[in-house]
């Protein structure tokens, strides 16, 4: 490198006069542009030490736009709207359900102000959090008490501990679930310090089974809806009701894992296989727990209901200050509880609900729609409205298929692969399949006002090609 490629470069008090760098320094902080203008000069020293760079922009202004660009970059949210194309309605990687409008408003309003999280506006005086859903839940399912925390692995946690610490709790093999991110329900037993006692085998455990395994050390029995798989064939599994009966015989409380959320009927396939926390409380369960962003389409939640003296027992327990709900989903929640009350119009004004009812003809619909404007493009070949298939995702319904509408095509431009890659890192991110070499575009998931979007994120993606 020679003495005069490196006087070509400024110093960085110089480049921190420009206007260019003193409005970054406002967005950005100085720290942060003082930082990366260092680190690119250092990459320009190397530059102009392997080859004499003539033509290389040095001057403080040029230095202040490659920097600017280069925060704009890397200071980019990790967190992004994304449009999902799909047809995973509650598709786990992409943040499961999204939630009804007024619920998302509550959450907002929560965020930006202050609320009575935990005082009574009557009496001034301080009360609990729960008490903002508690009267809710306790409607929508007919139950004696009710409170909720962070997630449905937490109400399990915190569950077996109230209920069964150092005691045995009684579990049919073939419920020994593992959840996302390699979670296993005995690994949740452990942390919880209840001990778990298996009972029958993977394919078959009858009543007799639990009953056989009844001890001076049982605490509970619990039943685990296996919400993301299924076993077919010679099987056989003792019932919820048969359960309950047992807990009574023994005076042992009974635990119902419902999963999903299903509290109201919807006009998909295989709907009516998701346990109804409803009917579960109406048997007799003394506790049901269920997820709050599945089915039921609200926040993360984990939704514990039943019997009052172990609602109160839970709520004491010190680890509800850690799995509790913050201001945010606790204000989501209550009004996608509210919309449960009115069921007429929650699978209307609940997006999960409303994406696994529509209607095949309105599926139809917007797929002539999609296939016409991307026609209208240019630069895709084999473009196709037909019939298809796909999955409700999120750990429910595992095995039951639902018609859908897809539009596929593919492109002499780039590869398949290379397409769904840029696509998903186009500005907005868009999400497809791929069958057959083609880019499957799922009309259950894409909302009407994406349609054109999704046209614009494609055409942008292949005149860059």
């Amino acid at each position: 490198m020679t003495n005069k490629n490196l006087r070509s470069l400024p110093a960085v008090h110089a480049i921190l006069k420009t206007t260019t760098i003193q409005k970054l320094i406002l967005s950005h902080g100085q720290e942060n542009v003082v930082s990366e203008i260092r680190v690119y000069l250092d990459e320009l020293r190397n530059m102009l030490g392997k080859v004499n760079h003539s033509n290389l922009e040095t001057s403080p202004e040029a230095i202040g736009l490659a920097v600017g660009n280069r925060l704009v970059t890397n200071f980019k949210p990790k967190l992004r709207k994304v449009i999902n194309a799909t047809g995973i309605v509650l598709h786990t990687n992409l943040g499961r359900s999204p939630m009804a409008e007024e619920a998302a408003k509550a959450a907002y309003l929560a965020a930006s102000g202050y609320i009575n999280l935990e005082v009574d506006i009557e009496t001034g005086k301080r009360s609990s959090r729960q008490d903002s859903v508690r009267e809710w839940i306790c409607k929508l399912l007919k139950c004696e008490s009710a409170t909720v925390v962070n997630n449905c692995a937490a109400a399990t946690i915190i569950v077996l501990k109230s209920v069964a610490e150092n005691r045995e709790v009684i579990i049919s093999r073939g419920q020994l679930i593992e959840i996302g991110g390699s979670f296993r329900l005995p690994e949740i037993m452990k942390v919880s310090n209840a001990i778990m006692k298996e009972v029958g085998s993977t394919n078959i455990t009858r009543i007799k089974d639990y009953e056989s395994a009844i001890g001076t050390n049982t605490g509970a029995l619990i039943r685990v809806h296996t919400s993301n798989y299924k076993i077919n064939g010679f099987t056989e599994s003792a019932s919820i009701e048969e359960l309950i009966a047992l807990g009574k015989k023994y005076n042992l409380p009974v635990i119902d894992d419902a999963g999903s959320g299903a509290v109201i009927p919807l006009n998909c396939n295989g709907f009516n296989e998701e346990p109804n926390p409803i009917t579960s409380i109406s048997l007799g369960a003394d506790l049901t727990l269920f997820s709050g962003d599945k089915l039921l389409g609200g926040p993360q939640a984990g939704i514990i209901a039943g019997k009052k003296e172990w609602i109160k027992k839970i709520e004491s327990d010190p680890l509800m200050r850690a799995f509790r709900l913050d201001k945010m989903n606790l204000a989501a929640l209550e009004q996608t509880l509210l919309l449960h009350l009115n069921s007429s119009s929650a699978s209307q004004k609940i997006p999960t609900l409303k994406m696994l009812s529509v209607s095949m003809d309105e599926l139809h619909e917007k797929a002539l729609q999609l296939e016409t404007k991307l026609k209208q493009i240019g630069f895709c070949d084999k473009i196709q409205a037909k019939i298809s298939e796909g999955f409700a995702g999120g750990g429910t319904l595992p095995d039951q298929q639902m018609p859908t509408w897809v539009v596929d095509f593919s492109s002499p431009l780039i590869d398949t692969q290379s397409l769904s890659n840029k696509l998903r890192t186009s500005e907005p991110s868009l999400f497809t399949r791929i069958k057959d070499d083609k880019i499957v575009l799922d009309l259950r998931t894409l909302k009407n006002d994406e349609i054109d979007i999704t046209v614009q994120v494609i055409l942008g993606a292949l005149k860059t090609n």
